[in-house]
């Protein structure tokens, strides 16, 4: 039997939350599908520029400047994943210090929607 991937469980869970009309699952789940998208595009400098800047080595024409997406390992992306976990914990406790309990509950709820797909630690 094949494991489904963190990434294919987030992307399955998308259509199924905006279906129920679950706000904050939907956004937590749009938000770190475009991390991990975002994490893919980027390209170490040595391969998007090549070795060298001189006119005569530079190439020209469609598609000469298309570099290969980085591969994700799983365990990128479930870190990923839990960087944004993370990252609405924290901004939830600054909201609720800061006495916005209502964005701080809506950004813990994002937190809970995106830890439900994480594997157990």
């Amino acid at each position: 039997m094949t494991e489904i991937s963190l990434r294919q469980r987030l992307r399955a869970a998308l259509p199924a939350a905006m279906k129920s009309r679950d706000r904050a699952a939907t956004a937590a789940l749009r938000a770190t599908l475009a991390a991990i998208d975002n994490a893919e595009a980027i390209v170490p400098a040595e391969e998007a520029t090549g070795t060298s800047l001189a006119i005569e080595h530079i190439a020209v024409g469609v598609g000469t400047t298309e570099v290969a997406r980085r591969a994700l390992t799983e365990a990128d992306v479930e870190r990923i994943v839990r960087d944004e976990v993370e990252e609405r914990e924290t901004a939830a406790g600054e909201y609720e210090q800061a006495g916005y309990a209502d964005r701080a509950e809506q950004l813990r709820n994002e937190a809970r929607a995106l830890a439900a797909h994480l594997p157990e630690a």
